[in-house]
Formats: C-alpha cells, structure tokens, sequence
C-alpha cells in the first residue's frame, strides 16, 4: 500500500533531520522552485523522479498549482510524527500525475445517454417530484391497468417507468442492461424485487423455497456480469418477517438468559449466538412450528450463501425495518461465519438515520474480529424514515431516527470514516460499498481514498447508487476509474411494479432533492435542441 504525504511551502524546515530510508518516491510540483538540492535526491534514489503517485496544492481561489510542492511516496506507513506535516484545506490528492478532480457540475456526461434516454428522465424525474403523485401512484397505476387494459399498460410501463429503473425480465434483456452499464465503466448489482412485511407471512415452505430457487438464479446471472460481481438480497424472501420479530429476542435478552445471566460483550452474545444458528439447534422462545420455519430458512440462506461464494458473487443482505434488523443481523453474521473465513463474501447493511447505527457497526465488527471472519458493509442513509416514526409514535417507544438531517449526515461521515480507516490499515479483509446519492459524502469518501492510499481498482472500496437515478454521480466516478454499481432490479412488470412503488413512497426525500439532475438533463436537451456541439 502506497501512502501519499504533502509537504506545504509553510514546513521546509521540516524535512531536515528526516530519515529518508524507505521512501520510494519525491516528486516536486514544479521542478524550477526545488526545496531540496539534488545530492539529496541522489542520496535517496530519487533523482531524475520517476512518473509517480503524487499531489499538487492549489490556492482555495483555483489557479495554478502553488510553488514548492513536494509530495512522497512510501510502502510503509510513516514513522514520522503527525505534527512535521502541514495539511492545507485546499490540497487535492491526484492519482498519476495530472488527473482532474471529480466534479459532478458537469453535464456533459450526460453526452453518453440517448436522446430518448434525457426526455424520459426529465419526464419521470418531474413527475416524482410531485408529493401527491408519489403518495398516490398505487392508486394511479391500478386505474391506468383498468383503462388501458393489461397489454397497453405493460407497453406504457416498459417504455416510461419500468423502463427507467428495471434491467428487464428476460435473460436478453437483463444482459443488455449489463452490458450497456459495462460500456459506460458501470458494474451491475443484481436486486430481485421479493420481500415480505409484518403480517404478510406465507403458510408452510413453498413460497419461500421457489424464492431460493430465483435467489439461486440471481447469482448464476450476477456471476456473468464482470469482475467482482453482486448481487442483493432481502432475508424476507427467504424467512418470515413475522420470525424475523419473534427471533428479535435473541438480541434483546440474549439467547436462554445468557447476558442476564452473566456480563458478557455484544461479541461473545453474538458469537455464542450464532453457533446455534449452524448447528441446527432450536430456540426455547419460539414454537415448534416457528423453530422449523427457522431451521429450514437457515438452510436456505446457507445454500444460497454457499453457492455464491462458489460463483465468486459478494452478498450484500439487506437492512429492512427496526423491529426486524436485529434478527437479520443475526442472521446475516451466521452466514458470514459460514462463509468469509477468507473474503468478504457476505455483506451486511447499515442505515446511518438511525441513532443506534454506529454502535451497531462496532459491535458487529467486534464480534466479525473475534470470530476471525472478514467483514463486508453497505452503508446507506436509509429508507424508511416515515414509517418508523409513525410506529414509534403509535407503539410509544424512543424515535429510532436521527433528530434532522444533519445529525444523519455526520453520523455516516463517523462510520465511513471508521471503515475507510480500517481498510487503510487492513487491507482486503474489510470492505465497503458507498451507497449514496449524495455528492459530498462521494467526494468526502474519493479524497480520503487518497489520504489513505486506498487503490479505487482494487474492489475494497467501491461506490454505489440506483438505477436509473444519480447517473451523473455514477458515470463521472465509472469514467475516473472508481468501482461503481448499480443496484438493478429485475422481473416482469406485475412483479416489480409493486417494489418500485414502495421504494418510490419510502424515498419521497430523495426523489425530491433530484433537482440537479433534472436541471443537468435539461441543460443536455437544450443542447441538442440547439444543435450546439
């Protein structure tokens, strides 16, 4: 791992007395104003610099690149003390020498998508604008599928909304939407629209088995789609949402009594909690019948697990509601131990609205530490805001949620920061995906990669948004080189409709804060209209 460190005109003084052993590289930012003389450069082997890693600082007014810039490159990390370096606000950190500085103001990244492709997301991002619309699309869609009848409808949908956030439903298609993704730098994660709610549980086993048979196939089609393949997964289509609140208990009271019992970390509960998942034991607190449920949806997920392991396929597992998360976390763990003994194969989610997010993600890396396993995050903002504080409200328990927006933003900044610095000292045990729309946390992330000589190409860190939505976030980061994704879901329209409605309700926020990605398309459309090159 190569990491970059700046030297400002501010600490010349700085580099006497430095013990130059073990650094590979010095490259000055403009070689007519050296700082150094060149017997020291010969000294350290460093003299004509080769082509390197290296930073330039510019003034915080732009311009050029400031004078007596010095950056050095090492393999190990610096024995140096932090206070011999000066870190100004307005350095920005480039890969090989002249590479610009990502910038998502510019909509001429939008060159790369069709005509069709900017009128129909200006329409669709206008209409989702619309709080009313959005609220009552359910209702609209139905009485759309009266009067059109079924073939009209599909044909509409297919070309406008479905359209627009769905890969397709057939072999073909899917791999087209993949393959038009891979020419623009993009890489595919799999989504298959199947969950299930409180109350919604299916009786016996074959609902949920014919769902591990689709989940089965997502990997097989996740395995074509490139190097480093994902694909996601929701728990619910594979275990009852209504055992998932049952089982809750066993991080609520630990299993059999045991944390009352005794004090015990978070690690040790879970890692005595998990053993029982894969040795195929019951829980006292649930019925026999609940009990078979369990076994047999443990049975399904390791099966799922294990094969896309075998495929070479990363499992990102889903976060869903509050009163489920802590069962699939559980969950989610014992596939991990089952499975990521050498890479990160199973990754789980954390929602940073939460208040308890940032605990969450420490205690479950502590037990991923003490159980030897490599660890995988998603990280997200989250989903589901409106409907926590409405049940919160209704069922008189602490508001699960952030107090305002900015209170949510920091705490994802402490956990990507967290996990960044992990990967920075560890390497490719722990990864991390970036899923967000969000252009600071994005650019906060990509400098930081830098700071701590992460490589953006070799898959620890990667980024990732939805489809159809952010692309002009996605494709200036798949054009830099970094590791994109697209979460894709796929079906027939009848299948997928209901998904992208719920999706569509639970991020009204989102949808309206699409703004400049309107405003960009427009800007694109205009100058087409204009001819304008």
């Amino acid at each position: 791992m190569q990491v970059a460190y700046i030297l400002t005109p501010s600490s010349p003084s700085a580099v006497r007395g430095i013990d130059f052993s073990g650094w590979l590289e010095v490259r000055h930012a403009q070689a007519s104003s050296c700082l150094l003389p060149p017997v020291l450069l010969a000294v350290i082997g460093c003299w004509p610099p080769p082509p390197c890693t290296f930073a330039v600082c510019r003034p915080s007014g732009g311009g050029e690149p400031a004078h007596n810039m010095w950056s050095f490159t090492r393999r190990l990390p610096s024995r140096l003390s932090p206070g011999a370096w000066t870190w100004p606000r307005s350095c920005r950190a480039f890969s090989h020498g002249s590479e610009p500085a990502l910038s998502f103001s510019d909509g001429k990244i939008f060159r790369l998508k069709s005509g069709w492709e900017v009128v129909r997301g200006l329409l669709i991002f206008r209409l989702c604008s619309v709080p009313t619309l959005v609220r009552n699309s359910e209702k609209l869609l139905s009485v759309s599928r009266r009067l059109l009848g079924r073939r009209l409808f599909e044909w509409g949908m297919r070309r406008s909304v479905y359209g627009q956030f769905v890969a397709g439903e057939t072999l073909p298609e899917i791999q087209d939407c993949m393959d038009r993704l891979a020419r623009l730098g993009i890489r595919p994660m799999l989504a298959v629209p199947i969950e299930e709610d409180l109350g919604e549980g299916k009786s016996g086993e074959l609902w949920y088995e014919q769902n591990e048979e689709i989940m089965l196939k997502c990997v097989d089609l996740s395995a074509v789609g490139g190097d480093r393949p994902m694909m996601q997964l929701k728990i619910t289509a594979l275990m009852s949402a209504d055992l998932c609140v049952s089982a809750r208990a066993v991080t609520d009271m630990g299993v059999w009594g045991r944390r009352a019992a005794a004090r015990v970390t978070w690690a040790q509960e879970l890692t005595l909690t998990i053993l029982p998942f894969l040795q195929g034991s019951d829980l006292p607190f649930l019925s026999d019948q609940q009990n078979q449920h369990l076994q047999a949806s443990v049975r399904r997920l390791s099966r799922v697990g294990k094969h896309a392991k075998a495929k070479g396929v990363r499992v990102l597992v889903d976060a869903e509601y509050t009163y489920m998360n802590p069962a699939l976390s559980l969950v989610t763990m014992a596939m991990m131990a089952q499975c990521n003994q050498d890479e990160p194969w199973i990754w789980n989610t954390y929602q940073c609205y939460l208040k308890d997010s940032f605990k969450n993600l420490t205690q479950d890396l502590e037990a991923a530490e003490r159980l030897a396993l490599c660890f995988g995050v998603k990280l997200v903002r989250g989903a589901y805001m409106d409907k926590e504080r409405k049940l919160a409200k209704e069922k008189g328990y602490r508001d699960p949620i952030q107090p305002d927006w900015a209170a949510t933003n920091a705490s994802y900044q402490r956990s990507l920061d967290k996990l960044l610095d992990l990967i920075g000292r560890g390497g490719p045990r722990h990864n991390l995906i970036i899923a967000s729309h969000n252009e600071e946390s994005v650019l906060h992330a990509a400098h930081r990669m830098v700071e701590l000589g992460i490589d953006k190409i070799s898959g620890a860190v990667c980024f990732g948004q939805l489809l159809g939505m952010c692309d002009h976030v996605s494709l200036t980061l798949g054009r830099a080189g970094y590791l994109v994704y697209k979460s894709i879901p796929y079906g027939s329209v009848d299948s997928v409709l209901p998904y992208l409605v719920r999706r569509a309700q639970e991020n009204q926020s989102v949808l309206q804060g699409i703004r400049k990605e309107r405003d960009l398309l427009r800007r694109e459309l205009r100058r087409r209209l204009l001819g304008r090159g």
